[in-house]
């Protein structure tokens, strides 16, 4: 919803609201906050609440500027598991120097840009994620155990799935920030979970993941767990897969999804080492339906892109290989370049690959492209390329490429 900087003044005031969460991402998508006091909210609105970003990633380095925190009305979230008097609610933020020079490495604001790109040029876009996650037990000291929280399988119950009261708990919470989850279920590993989004503008579904993976770990740590978010915890189990379905449409109404396509196949090699940031991430292309090769299909949801229809009957594709650890707002901004990338360049969308590609001879394997298989080769392919360094700041690319 849109709020006013007044309605929101007025409605802390109303509901015994104390502390206020400014909240940003660094460039690797993780949340980080300052709390202020709702004394200063006006001040936050007006000037901005300087903090000193030299110890996040790719923010500045240790002699780097202040960067100021500008908070947005219409993110304003109560959290729920925070008292109820006095209480506790959180905005995202936009981040600028003291002049007022937009921070070259905010990665929500490269998204709103992308936003704004694909408008100009009579596209927009909607995203809905699917988060895959392992619930462990924790020791006395809380840390994890690496111990799988039960044993159960692929949309297994009750009493095997022991994950369905956390899993029922995340999405009521969810519920009362505004997030309506589609579903949930058991996944394939032990003690592995998966919950799915319902459709948003690009911006929204991006806050609603950085939401997600804080609410997930809050409400596992209330149960005695540990959230685990890693793509590849266990070598002979099922990852953890960030799956990102997108649907774009033309103001004129054709239909564009297959040269959407197109552009992604096109463009994701470079685009890897931003949607699978770790080691661990290349551990799991590969294995246990995860993908490996640069292919699409309509039939086999295997493949790295898996074409579909919405709800409305609308074509969309679902993106198969980033992983939790992907910053959503950097992934969400490149799928849309490499999108438009397909669409403005008539890329044609090679012959869809329906059937497993491991069960195919070798030489047959050879005909197709890989995705690389190491995070030192996905840097190089990204650090050389042209569509990354049109639309990757250099700041987010050195870092990412370790250069």
């Amino acid at each position: 919803m849109n709020y006013s900087e007044q309605e929101i003044m007025l409605y802390i005031e109303e509901e015994d609201v104390k502390f206020i969460r400014l909240a940003f991402c660094d460039i690797y998508g993780v949340q980080k906050n300052i709390s202020v006091q709702r004394s200063e909210l006006a001040r936050a609105f007006e000037h901005g609440i300087a903090i000193d970003a030299s110890y996040i990633a790719g923010f500045g380095g240790d002699y780097g500027e202040d960067i100021y925190l500008h908070p947005e009305a219409d993110t304003i979230t109560v959290l729920p598991w925070r008292p109820e008097h006095g209480k506790v609610v959180r905005m995202f933020c936009t981040l600028t120097f003291a002049d007022g020079t937009p921070v070259e490495t905010d990665t929500r604001a490269l998204l709103k840009n992308a936003v704004k790109y694909a408008k100009q040029r009579g596209y927009s876009f909607h995203f809905k994620s699917e988060l895959q996650f392992y619930l462990f037990k924790t020791d006395e000291n809380g840390e994890s155990t690496h111990t799988p929280y039960d044993n159960a399988g692929y949309m297994d119950i009750a009493p095997l799935d022991k994950g369905e009261n956390v899993r029922r708990e995340i999405c009521l919470t969810l519920e009362q920030m505004g997030i309506t989850p589609e579903s949930s279920h058991h996944e394939a590993g032990p003690g592995q979970n998966e919950i799915d989004f319902k459709y948003s503008d690009p911006l929204t579904s991006a806050d609603n993941t950085v939401t997600f993976l804080s609410v997930v770990r809050t409400i596992a740590a209330r149960n005695g767990l540990y959230a685990d978010f890693s793509p590849k915890p266990f070598a002979d189990k099922s990852g953890s897969a960030l799956h990102i379905t997108m649907s774009v449409h033309s103001k004129t109404g054709e239909s564009v999804n297959d040269a959407a396509i197109a552009g992604i196949l096109e463009n994701i090699a470079p685009m890897t080492v931003f949607l699978n940031p770790t080691d661990d991430s290349y551990r799991r292309f590969g294995r246990l339906k995860a993908p490996k090769y640069i292919t699409w299909s309509s039939k086999n949801r295997a493949q790295l892109i898996s074409a579909q229809l919405t709800k409305n009957g609308n074509p969309c594709l679902q993106l198969r290989s980033p992983d939790p650890e992907a910053n959503p707002y950097l992934a969400f901004a490149l799928m849309i370049y490499a999108a438009l990338d397909g669409i403005e360049n008539s890329r044609e969308l090679p012959p869809s690959t329906d059937r497993d590609i491991l069960f195919m001879s070798a030489e047959e394997q050879s005909q197709f492209r890989l995705l690389p298989n190491s995070i030192d080769k996905a840097r190089d392919k990204a650090f050389s390329n042209m569509f990354i360094k049109a639309h990757v700041p250099n700041g987010i690319l050195k870092t990412y490429c370790n250069k």
